[in-house]
C-alpha cells in the first residue's frame, strides 16, 4: 500500500470536488446576472468536470474570466473547509464502519421466524400425535 500514492489521488478527487462546487456556485451567481452565458457554461461543463484541472485548463481556452472565476471560488472553499475536513473523514469512516458492522451483525444473527424452514414444515406433518 502505497499512501502517498492514496494521498495524492484523493487530494486529486477533492481538488475535482471542489471545482465542481465552485461551478455550481458560479452557475447559480450567473443565471441571475446572465442567462445565456449561464446555459453556456452548463452545456459547457456537462461532460468535462470530471477532472477539475482539465476542466479548467478547457475553460480558460474558451472563456478565460469565467475559469478565473471558478478557480477563486474553488480556493475559497478550499480554505474555508480545509480544517474540518481531517477530523470528519476520520469520524464519518468510522461511523459508517460501526453501522455496517453493526447491520452485518443483525443480518448474520437474526432469526427468520415468518418463513419456517423445510425440516421443520416435515417434522410437523410427520408426527403421528399431531392430528390433521
Amino acid at each position: 500500500m502505497d499512501i502517498k500514492q492514496i494521498a495524492k489521488d484523493t487530494a486529486k478527487t477533492l481538488q475535482s470536488y471542489l471545482t465542481y462546487q465552485a461551478l455550481k456556485t458560479v452557475l447559480a451567481q450567473v443565471s441571475e446576472t446572465n442567462p445565456p452565458l449561464a446555459l453556456w457554461l452548463q452545456r459547457f461543463s456537462a461532460d468535462k468536470i470530471q477532472d477539475g484541472e482539465a476542466y479548467v485548463k478547457q475553460l480558460f481556452q474558451e472563456k478565460p474570466e469565467l475559469a478565473l472565476r471558478i478557480m477563486t471560488v474553488r480556493e475559497h472553499i478550499a480554505e474555508q473547509v480545509a480544517g474540518y475536513l481531517p477530523e470528519m473523514v476520520r469520524t464519518g469512516i468510522q461511523q459508517a464502519n460501526m453501522e455496517h458492522r453493526r447491520q452485518h451483525l443483525e443480518r448474520m444473527t437474526q432469526i427468520n421466524t415468518s418463513d419456517p424452514s423445510p425440516e421443520s414444515e416435515t417434522q410437523a406433518t410427520s408426527d403421528p400425535n399431531i392430528e390433521q
